[in-house]
């Protein structure tokens, strides 16, 4: 845990988050361990079997002249010798690609876990994020409030306005606690969500600026086959191919040798003897060429499989690039033409109350109308910058 974790007056920065998460998740500790199991196992990949050691009494008599007995017929022996089984050479080399592909394999799925825990962190951060900004606002609101029911004071003692003037603003105070009591259960729950990422370091505050998310379509479109998803087919690739090389040498004979020392009775003399044994694959078309169809079957489905994500994944990035282009249209037109519209509206119906001639529900629903609109801007944003990360924690990053 770092420094950001230790010390809750730090502000949680989103790259502070990252880290945080990067270094915490339980997904990423189980990822390399799955790593050091594949390596560990790799390791025996293309070794002999363990030889075997046998030893046992030949040519014991059960009959005759000498029946039971181990030392007067020259043919009883006890035997003691070693047995090594040798597959072909082709299998084992094959074995050790299959394992190191498994290697390649594991490391892809951390690399492709990995990118899942940033973008979820960052997904969270921008939430909990986004709805402190619309608290923020709501208090902006409230203080605005407070101004409007002193210029309603003054209205009635003047003697302008009506005697029900004077509750409204209490009305629109309730109405804006209630929507702030909304927004704490939005950002408890956030906060929650956050918590899974970075731990105890959630109870530090927000950092106040936010990093930029700059999104280049084009740019984006040229890491597209560096997804990780998309990467990780490669090793699963290798894997299969091994495996199919392992099959077709499954149709070459495995052999093996054997020693074995005799001994007799001394009057005859010890022995020794050697010997080879080959498998014989007579019978391929019902054994190993189904096994060689399987396995190249599933090569054939890897290429599919890559292929139909791919192509999701650029229905997926030119729908995100398209969504990020109106958010950021939505953004500019929310900023420059509909809030000075509306700011415009309040002071106008403000204006006239103050001078006599309007009415204050005319103020307050221009001031609703306000409310909506600043909380709307904010959730543009909000909106706008979880597209933005999503592609970039996507497609924007290079597969490490």
């Amino acid at each position: 845990m770092n420094s950001v974790a230790a010390d809750p007056a730090l502000p949680l920065t989103f790259s502070a988050a990252l880290e945080l998460a990067e270094r915490n998740a339980p997904q990423l500790t189980a990822e390399a361990a799955k790593i050091d199991a594949t390596r560990s196992a790799a390791i025996p990949a293309g070794e002999l079997p363990d030889p075997r050691l046998f030893f046992g009494i030949e040519g014991f008599p059960v009959s005759g002249p000498n029946a039971g007995t181990f030392d007067q017929d020259d043919f009883t022996m006890e035997t003691i010798g070693v047995m090594q089984e040798v597959p072909n050479a082709g299998k084992r080399k094959a074995r050790c690609q299959v394992a190191v592909a498994a290697i390649d394999v594991a490391t892809a799925d951390q690399v492709v876990e990995r990118s899942k825990v940033r973008q979820q962190t960052a997904q969270a951060w921008l939430s909990r994020y986004y709805i402190e900004r619309r608290i923020v606002v709501l208090s902006e609101l409230d203080k605005e409030n407070t101004l409007l029911a002193e210029t309603v004071r003054a209205q009635l003692a003047s003697g302008q306005g009506m005697v029900t003037d004077a509750v409204m603003p209490r009305q629109e105070a309730a109405m804006l606690a209630g929507r702030r009591d909304e927004l704490e259960q939005a950002l408890a729950q956030a906060r929650a969500s956050l918590r899974r990422w970075v731990g105890d370091a959630v109870d530090a505050p927000s950092a106040a600026d936010l990093p930029p998310f700059v999104v280049e379509p084009q740019a984006l479109q040229q890491r597209l086959h560096r997804h990780p998803n998309l990467l990780r087919f490669v090793p699963l690739q290798s894997k299969a191919e091994a495996e199919v090389h392992e099959a077709q040498a499954s149709k070459r004979p495995d052999w093996g040798v054997e020693f074995a020392f005799q001994r007799r009775n001394p009057d005859f003399g010890n022995l020794v003897s050697l010997q080879f044994s080959f498998d014989l694959p007579l019978f391929t078309s019902r054994r190993q060429d189904p096994q060689i169809a399987a396995e190249l079957a599933e090569v054939t489905q890897l290429h599919a499989e890559r292929e139909s994500m791919l192509r999701e994944h650029v229905a997926e990035l030119e729908s995100g690039i398209a969504e990020h282009a109106r958010l950021v249209r939505a953004v500019a037109r929310q900023h420059d033409t509909v809030m000075p519209l509306v700011r415009e509206k309040v002071d106008l119906a403000l204006a006239s109350y103050s001078g006599g001639e309007g009415d204050l529900p005319a103020i307050l629903a221009a001031r609703r109308e306000l409310i909506d609109a600043r909380l709307r801007e904010v959730d543009l944003q909000g909106e706008r910058d979880a597209v933005a990360a999503r592609l970039l924690f996507t497609y924007g990053e290079e597969a490490e």
